[in-house]
């Protein structure tokens, strides 16, 4: 029996360079960067004082009303918003859902962290105290929430699961979306991550680990640099990118427009480091073979390479090694850029996104490019071509995204133009 094929046919998307697909796609071909001073609370106590904040995001202008989401922290909401997107797009109403074989299934990392700090202050406020916490602090602040939040507000009765492994959870959710989907257990399925964790304390948390970029509140637009000798650590960001994914065959019969093909996935784990990755990145490399094998594939099929590119000393050196151990020889020849020079790390939401760019790399033959990449770090062995500061035009059938995470987990994913 030939094996049942999955393919993207809505696309949403709430990001720091964009509220929408081709928002987003349009600010990270252009090299336009979404990092900027936080506003969302005073910084005056932290040494780093940037992130990648989504901008202008107000939930009617996607037909949710605002009394629909007074119960839910930002990150449901995003999820909320970029779902209605992808519905949209991919031509569904929720009637017609409703009446499908459909789940969900949402990569997210921290969930609520808003509505986890709030609580926090009130409970160590001697004026408020325990007994005057906002009820609904657990129900808000746990990872699962913006899932259930997609389920109740369309109605949908199927599966809504929530994946959790850290930053490859948005890459981790999409590849075990398109499992489900070959696996017979559903016909469509909503996927993506969402994340919305800039807060004093998740801030101050990462700060404290030498994790984040300290040395651009001057000049917030420089600080994420992938690959380049002057970086010094990741911006942390927020957004959500979610998609409507389909059997093939299922799609082709209510005339869906298709956008790509997910013809790969793979997952590993380190097993070695609950934040360090190995230095050599061998283990992320067996997530990238695993899903060259699942894709039916050699490394010499990928034309674009879409980096995990933190702009961390180690995960950047590290997933080089990775990139020469996965591909071989190839590697020398594939177009390579980190689209978080631009949107920042995501976290559970960072795969996600950067699949959205993959497909829109293949759709429109153009490779975004790798900004700030002034000094490329090749004593660090970043030795590859990562399409630095300018995008190029490029012929892109086949392309492959990597997400490696706190903990050691690792996640590709390969997506392909359509044909037949």
């Amino acid at each position: 029996m030939a094996r049942r094929r999955v393919v993207i046919t809505g696309m949403g998307c709430v990001s720091p360079v964009g509220n929408s697909a081709d928002a987003a796609w349009e600010s990270v071909k252009n090299g336009k960067s979404g990092i900027g001073l936080v506003t969302l609370f005073n910084t005056d106590r932290l040494d780093v004082k940037i992130a990648g904040e989504v901008k202008n995001f107000r939930m009617e202008d996607y037909g949710i009303p605002s009394r629909s989401t007074r119960k839910m922290a930002r990150f449901s909401k995003f999820c909320l918003a970029a779902t209605a997107q992808a519905l949209k797009d991919s031509g569904y109403s929720a009637k017609e859902l409703q009446s499908e074989k459909c789940g969900i299934l949402v990569g997210c990392c921290l969930g609520g962290s808003d509505a986890a700090t709030d609580g926090f202050l009130k409970l160590v406020d001697p004026a408020i105290g325990p007994s005057r916490m906002p009820p609904l602090t657990t129900p808000m602040m746990i990872s699962n929430e913006a899932a259930a939040n997609v389920s109740i507000f369309y109605g949908l009765q199927g599966f809504s699961w929530t994946l959790g492994t850290a930053c490859a959870s948005g890459t981790d959710a999409l590849g075990l979306a398109a499992d489900l989907i070959r696996a017979g257990r559903c016909n469509v399925c909503i996927s993506g991550g969402t994340e919305a964790t800039i807060t004093e304390f998740s801030m101050a948390s990462f700060a404290s680990l030498q994790a984040l970029a300290s040395r651009f509140n001057e000049s917030p637009q420089r600080a994420s640099r992938p690959f380049d000798r002057d970086r010094c650590g990741f911006v942390l960001s927020e957004g959500s990118a979610m998609f409507v994914m389909e059997e093939y065959e299922h799609a082709k019969s209510r005339g869906a427009k298709i956008y790509a093909e997910v013809a790969g996935f793979g997952s590993s784990c380190d097993a070695y480091h609950i934040t360090a990755p190995l230095k050599d990145g061998s283990g992320a490399a067996k997530a990238v073979k695993e899903a060259l094998e699942d894709a039916g594939m050699k490394a010499g099929d990928i034309q674009y390479y879409n980096a995990h590119g933190t702009s961390t000393k180690a995960n950047d050196s590290g997933e080089s090694s990775m990139i020469k151990i996965a591909f071989g020889e190839h590697a020398k020849k594939l177009h390579i850029s980190s689209t978080k020079s631009m949107t920042g790390h995501l976290v559970g939401a960072a795969g996600a996104i950067e699949a959205l760019f993959c497909i829109k790399t293949i759709n429109e033959g153009f490779i975004a490019p790798t900004i700030n990449l002034d000094n490329q770090d090749f004593e660090g062995g970043c030795d590859l071509d990562y399409t630095a500061n300018v995008g190029i035009k490029a012929d892109v059938r086949v392309a492959a995204s990597a997400s490696l995470g706190f903990g050691g987990h690792n996640g590709c994913i390969i997506l392909k133009r359509v044909e037949g």
